[in-house]
């Protein structure tokens, strides 16, 4: 779709009918200067106050379960073959109705891996039908689905990294496909733009962010996970 190196978000690719699914597989690739802090970009998609630097339709997200047993999720997992989970959980979404488009809900499931080399996976899936009863209670609105969500972060120096930032997501609705790619691409790019000024230290959110993570870390040996997809 994209392909310029002088562009924060380098590449853009597509595929149509991935896995025989309406809505194609979105992979965007950049590279960005900072320390390769997984949790910390988790942050822009998972933390509502984060998540509305860049994404103007979110009305909520937070953690609806938290999942604490990561020894058992590690071993479901493999032990290490995808990296070591350090925070897991059931998340729910709400976006807000926009230019002709109702709201929008998520129940997604996701976590963060880490890689021994310094490489993290940030991975999510939504949540089957027969686990509908963990929505929260009240009106339902249109159900949209990330099939596949996985955003890899791999060091490339001691201050830099790459990222790939893979999605497919079903809109929900009789809305059409070719109709909401437009919409999910500018919203990446503005993520990227988002995270590309936090890792560049702006206004000094990153030191704060590692200040803060250090102190987490100091008082307990794991951290609660803030599921907010």
């Amino acid at each position: 779709m994209e392909a310029n190196g002088k562009r924060l978000v380098h590449e853009i690719e597509k595929i149509d009918n991935f896995q025989g699914l309406n809505a194609p597989i979105l992979r965007f690739r950049s590279s960005l200067e900072g320390p390769c802090d997984g949790e910390a970009f988790a942050s822009f998609i998972m933390n509502l106050e984060d998540r509305k630097k860049w994404d103007a339709q979110i009305d909520n997200v937070y953690e609806a379960y938290a999942i604490d047993d990561l020894d058992m999720a590690n071993m479901a997992m493999g032990f290490n073959k995808f990296g070591d989970c350090s925070k897991m959980g059931v998340g729910h979404c709400i976006t807000k109705a926009n230019l002709g488009i109702d709201a929008r809900e998520q129940l997604t499931i996701c976590g963060i891996n880490n890689l021994d080399e310094g490489s993290t996976i940030i991975w999510g899936t939504e949540m089957e039908d027969r686990h509908d009863y963990l929505f929260p209670p009240g009106r339902r609105v249109t159900r949209a689905r990330s099939h596949i969500f996985c955003t890899t972060l791999t060091p490339t120096s001691a201050n830099s990294f790459d990222v790939e930032y893979v999605l497919q997501l079903e809109i929900g609705g009789k809305i059409p496909a070719w109709m909401t790619i437009p919409i999910v691409v500018d919203n990446v790019k503005k993520l990227f733009s988002c995270a590309q000024k936090f890792y560049h230290n702006e206004n000094g959110e990153l030191e704060a962010f590692l200040a803060e993570k250090a102190k987490r870390q100091a008082l307990t040996s794991g951290p609660s996970f803030l599921m907010t997809p």
